[in-house]
């Protein structure tokens, strides 16, 4: 079950295309919601945007709103 809003950490498994950009972490590996966001931004050439489930794309929605000012860094 994915960690879900308010929390400050995230569990890397739970949103496949982290999981992919965060090849190097264990798939139980958290991390903190804003580390989140800067992987999504240094590593977005990586994210198959098609592949987004809603939940993974919600979760960028909101990260970029709560962390990035409303403004995806790609």
């Amino acid at each position: 079950m994915p960690v879900q809003e308010g929390d400050m950490q995230l569990r890397v498994a739970d949103y496949p295309q982290l999981r992919l950009i965060a090849w190097n972490r264990r798939e139980d590996d958290l991390v903190d919601e804003d580390e989140a966001l800067a992987l999504y931004e240094r590593n977005w050439r990586y994210v198959d945007q098609q592949a987004l489930s809603q939940d993974e794309r919600q979760l960028i929605d909101r990260l970029v709103r709560q962390y990035g000012h409303g403004v995806l860094n790609v």
